[in-house]
């Protein structure tokens, strides 16, 4: 980008100015350029640094960039920064010289996500909306509104990687960076999706990313990284969730049925959860913490336990509803592969036992902690994402 313009596609200019061993290095980068060049993709820009390094990354590889903002979330108050979002977005665009268009999802995602986030807290699961916002928003109405715009491709600031086989399959691999490995979240996104998407950050660290956004002088280069549930934020959730949902007060309970204390609501709490519980200075029970380690629907009662090592809190296998694959359906019904339970959980080699129906039966190697109905299994052969399914119940031989 430095050169010359008029050095571009000057085969003797390229060989005065530039010494063998870069030479081809420098004329494949220049094939690519052009070969990008016919290719309009539409970046999502949320505001973050992970998107506009993203747009940066593939402005430098040659593709023809746009921006597209989304706005999710339509409420305005001191926890929901949209609209500085928005505003950091388009610097980030201008800086760039690249259009930003703007879009509003909010009625999709109150229908899409949202309504069902609040039908699953309110049976006393725990809900993880960030995976339907991906599948549905992100890489649904999102892809097909920057289609209409005339996309070839999308691209997102997520950690996580798409490979073509030889059969012209695509596939989701692992981000390189274990700590921030975004496939969990994307494991139930459509497989035809995989096909028109770039992830240019799947094989970079998040300190790879910081840097260059340092060094191309990025305005939001140190801007911290947003985090809680995509459309609550960093809000109370105990306070939030009032507002669209009722939860009676119950009683806790330690497993042989002594009162330790009162719950403000079963949909408030998660399993292994430790922090307000307030639970404390009852004399018959030592110093260490306490943690939820079942919900009693019926009797509307929230069991506690002490220690992190309690029995109560690890499980032997599971059950999930219908598995959504992202890999060619599999012939066999019983197979060994990997699986995590949360986000940033290490691997476990597990059995998987598919039934007829999709829903499968997992049966760990190794016993696992907190794993809560509600949220995903996500399966995976080394790097390689094979697809997940949402927890349908936790088991321990305790």
């Amino acid at each position: 980008r430095d050169l010359d313009s008029s050095l571009v596609g000057s085969e003797m200019c390229i060989r005065d100015r530039i010494t063998p061993p870069r030479t081809a290095i420098f004329a494949a980068t220049i094939r690519r350029m052009a070969s990008n060049s016919d290719t309009l993709v539409i970046v999502g820009i949320s505001g973050g640094v992970d998107s506009a390094v993203t747009a940066t990354l593939l402005l430098e590889q040659g593709y023809r960039v746009q921006g597209l903002h989304m706005t999710n979330w339509d409420e305005a108050d001191e926890y929901c920064s949209a609209a500085e979002d928005f505003q950091v977005a388009r610097q980030v665009c201008g800086d760039l010289g690249i259009p930003l268009h703007h879009v509003n999802f909010s009625a999709e995602y109150q229908e899409k996500v949202f309504a069902d986030f609040l039908d699953e807290i309110s049976r006393g699961f725990t809900p993880n909306p960030d995976v339907a916002c991906n599948r549905y928003i992100k890489f649904g109405d999102f892809l097909n509104y920057a289609e209409r715009l005339g996309a070839d491709k999308i691209a997102t600031g997520h950690y996580a990687r798409v490979r073509q086989t030889d059969a012209g399959e695509f596939e989701l691999l692992k981000g390189i960076d274990p700590g921030k490995d975004q496939s969990y979240f994307l494991h139930a996104i459509h497989r035809e999706a995989l096909r028109r998407v770039l992830f240019p950050l799947g094989e970079l660290t998040k300190a790879d990313v910081r840097r260059i956004a340092n060094d191309a002088g990025l305005p939001n280069h140190a801007r911290r990284d947003s985090t809680g549930i995509c459309f609550i934020g960093e809000r109370p959730f105990r306070d939030f969730l009032k507002r669209y949902v009722s939860g009676a007060a119950g009683k806790m309970e330690t497993p042989d049925g002594v009162v330790m204390g009162e719950h403000y609501g079963l949909m408030y709490y998660t399993l292994g959860q430790r922090q307000g519980l307030a639970i404390g200075g009852h004399r018959d029970f030592g110093p260490e913490p306490w943690y939820v380690a079942a919900k009693d629907m019926q009797r509307n009662v929230l069991i506690v336990v002490q220690n992190r090592e309690h029995p109560l809190l690890w499980s032997d296998r599971m059950a999930t509803d219908s598995i959504r694959w992202l890999v060619p359906t599999r012939n066999d019904t019983q197979f060994s592969c990997t699986v995590k339970t949360r986000y940033r959980q290490t691997d476990v080699r597990c059995e998987l036992s598919v039934a007829a129906d999709g829903t499968a039966e997992v049966l760990f190697d190794e016993p696992v902690w907190a794993v809560t109905p509600g949220q995903y299994a996500v399966f995976y052969a080394d790097d390689l994402c094979l697809g997940g399914a949402r927890i349908a119940a936790a088991y321990s031989a305790a």
